[in-house]
């Protein structure tokens, strides 16, 4: 008899072992765990703590933003550029969200790989990926790089559709 249980108790923890290590949280995005020169603390920012920062994202995006060569960030509209939330997402977009294709990739071969929902700042980390490739895919001038960074938007439009409908 005591055999048995033991032999259920180790198939018991062997089960939740398994499912505890499928769901462990691998960093997604290194850039967020460095710390600055100047700070003390890890810089770990996200954009959205409540459901009008949701809102006002939204509107950012739809008043329009623009990457530039060197990968500087920037709001069209003045106003909404000049909120202190913006900052935030001025320090995501600039220093977080990779912006080499080769990062990109290794971003979605993660993505892919990972078995648990996305957590919030990585969802909107994802999500600002996303649309980093969509201006770079509208931006390119070669038809290779072009389809890069196609595959790319498609990939991470993939993991955001992937994330959003696991239960």
């Amino acid at each position: 008899m005591l055999p048995r249980k033991m032999v259920i108790v180790g198939l018991l923890y062997c089960w939740i072992r398994t499912g505890v290590a499928r769901c462990q949280r691998k960093a997604l995005f290194p850039a967020a765990r460095r710390t600055k020169r100047a700070a003390d603390e890890p810089m770990n920012p996200t954009f959205h703590s409540s459901f009008s920062d949701v809102h006002l994202l939204f509107e950012i995006l739809m008043a329009g933003i623009q990457f530039d060569s060197s990968g500087a960030f920037s709001v069209k509209d003045a106003e909404l550029a000049s909120l202190r939330k913006t900052k935030n997402l001025d320090v995501i977009c600039e220093e977080i969200i990779p912006k080499k294709i080769t990062d990109i990739f290794r971003l979605i071969s993660d993505l892919s790989n990972y078995a648990c929902r996305l957590r919030q700042e990585d969802f909107e980390r994802t999500l600002l990926t996303l649309v980093y490739a969509a201006q770079q895919v509208a931006g390119s001038s070669g038809e290779h790089q072009r389809d890069a960074w196609a595959q790319s938007f498609v990939q991470l439009y993939k993991a955001i559709k992937k994330d959003l409908t696991t239960e």
